[in-house]
């Protein structure tokens, strides 16, 4: 069956570029995003951890923007809206704690 979807590629790349065609720039944008809010969401919860939850999220808040202006799927943009508010409360529980420096 020619029109039959290929699997082949990661299992990320299979979710995300969901319209058969590969985006390798957003999906390690998105992926990126995810990851930096994620790390500074939960490092906004140590004080001891505040500067890293203050620059990891943004590091993730930025560059969420602009991963969100460049993506091309739905789920791309989901992963990016997702890292974006992470990475905001990162930085605010951050901030919160002490700030940008140590």
């Amino acid at each position: 069956m020619p029109d039959a979807p290929r699997l082949s590629g990661n299992p990320i790349s299979r979710i995300l570029d969901n319209d058969g065609q590969r985006h390798p720039v957003q999906n390690v944008l998105s992926v990126v995003t995810i990851a930096c809010g994620l790390i500074a969401f939960v490092a906004g919860f140590f004080p001891t951890a505040h500067a890293v939850a203050c620059w990891l999220g943004v590091v993730g808040f930025v560059g969420g923007l602009y991963s969100q202006y460049v993506s091309a799927t739905t789920p791309e943009r989901a992963l990016n809206i997702v890292g974006i508010v992470a990475s905001f409360v990162g930085v605010a529980f951050g901030i919160y704690h002490g700030g940008f420096y140590p």
